[in-house]
C-alpha cells in the first residue's frame, strides 16, 4: 500500500481560544520502530480537549499541534517492534494528544503500540469513539483509585452523564452496591444499568438523603458532576473509605482534615492524562467488557464532519452538552 504524504488535520499553532484551530493540510506523520500509523474513522471530543487546546492543562505541545486525544480507525502501516498490528486491522486509542504526543484529529495518525487496542468486531465504531475517554474514567476512578471491591458501597455523583452512567455499570456489574444522583428522567435508565437508589441531584435535603442511603458511609465517592461539596462528601465517607477526585479543575474548596483523617479515610486526585501504559491497557479492556456485556451506551449528541472541528471545542466550551460529539474524516 502506498501511503499519501500530506493529509487534513485539526491543529493549532500554540494555546488559544476554540476559533485558533485550523483545519489545513500537514505531512503525513511516519511510524517510528514501535509504532503504528493508523487511518482515521472516526474521534470523539473530550473536555480535556478544550483544556490542552487553551493551556488551561499544561502540557508539551510540538508545532503544529494536531488536538484530539480518542480515535478508531485501521492500521496503515506498522514499524518492525509493533509486533501483532496488520495493516486492514481495527484498532483504537484514548490517549493522545498530551505529553508530546500528537493528537487524533486527523486522517491519519501515529500511536505507539503499546497505547493502542484492537477494536471488536462487534461494537459499534462510533460507540466505541464515544466510550473511550468517559469508560475508561470510570473505570480507573473506581478500580485503579477507589480501590473498589464487591459488595463495597459506591457513591456516583452525576449518574446521568456519560463518566457518571458508565461508571453506575461498572460498578454494579462489579457487585458493589450504587447509589447515584442525576435527573428524575435519567432514573429509569440508571436503575436498569444497575444503580440501586437514584436521586434528584436537585434536592435540597440531598446530603440527608445520602446520609440516609448509607448510614455506615460510601467505601468510594466518585462525583464527575463538579457540584459535590468536599465537606459534604468528606462527611458521607465510611471508615476506610476513598474520595476520588477528578472534576473541578479550578475549584479550591476548604477540606475538613479532622472529619477525614479520624475515619482513615483519603482522597486522591486522578487524571487520565497521568494514567500509565499498563492502566490503560486495563481501562481498555474494561471498555470493551462494558460494551459487550451491559446494556450501557454512551450518549452521543451530534456527528460532525472533522473539519468542523473548531465548532465542536466551541461547543464543549458552552458547557451545555449532554453527550458526546463524533466526528469523521
Amino acid at each position: 500500500m502506498t501511503l499519501p504524504t500530506h493529509m487534513n488535520a485539526a491543529h493549532i499553532e500554540g494555546p488559544g481560544p476554540a476559533a485558533s484551530i485550523r483545519w489545513g493540510t500537514l505531512p503525513v506523520p511516519r511510524p517510528g520502530p514501535t509504532d503504528v500509523l493508523v487511518r482515521v474513522r472516526a474521534v470523539a471530543a473530550d473536555p480535556v480537549d478544550a483544556f490542552v487546546r487553551s493551556g488551561a492543562y499544561p502540557t508539551p505541545m510540538p508545532t503544529p499541534f494536531v488536538i484530539g486525544r480518542d480515535l478508531v480507525g485501521e492500521v496503515a502501516a506498522a514499524g518492525p517492534g509493533a509486533a501483532g498490528y496488520t495493516p486492514g486491522q481495527a484498532v483504537w486509542c484514548a490517549s493522545l494528544g498530551h505529553a508530546g504526543r500528537q493528537g487524533s484529529f486527523a486522517e491519519y495518525a501515529v500511536v505507539a503500540a503499546d497505547r493502542l487496542y484492537p477494536a471488536p468486531a462487534d461494537v459499534d465504531p462510533d460507540d466505541l469513539v464515544a466510550a473511550a475517554h468517559p469508560a475508561a474514567s470510570a473505570w480507573l476512578a473506581l478500580f485503579r483509585h477507589g480501590r473498589l471491591r464487591a459488595g463495597e458501597r459506591v457513591y456516583v455523583g452525576g449518574g446521568g452523564g456519560n463518566v457518571g452512567s458508565a461508571a453506575v455499570a461498572l460498578a454494579a456489574a462489579a457487585g458493589a452496591r450504587v447509589v447515584t444522583t442525576a435527573r428524575t428522567d435519567d432514573s429509569d435508565r440508571l436503575r436498569d444499568l444497575g444503580a440501586t437508589e437514584v436521586l434528584d441531584y436537585r434536592a435540597p435535603d440531598l446530603t440527608d438523603r445520602l446520609r440516609r442511603s448509607a448510614p455506615d458511609g460510601f467505601d468510594v465517592h466518585l462525583d464527575t458532576s463538579g457540584h459535590a461539596e468536599l465537606a459534604d462528601a468528606v462527611e458521607l465517607l465510611a471508615r476506610g473509605g476513598r474520595l476520588v477526585a477528578m472534576v473541578g479543575l479550578n475549584r479550591t474548596p476548604a477540606l475538613p482534615v479532622g472529619r477525614l483523617y479520624t475515619r482513615d479515610a483519603s482522597i486522591v486526585g486522578f487524571a487520565i492524562s497521568n494514567a500509565s501504559v499498563t492502566d490503560l491497557a486495563e481501562a481498555a479492556d474494561g471498555v470493551v467488557r462494558l460494551l459487550t456485556t451491559t446494556a450501557w451506551r454512551p450518549r452521543i449528541t451530534d456527528r460532525l464532519p472533522l473539519s468542523e472541528a473548531a465548532e465542536a471545542h466551541r461547543r464543549l466550551e458552552t458547557g451545555r452538552l449532554t453527550g458526546r460529539l463524533v466526528l469523521h474524516p
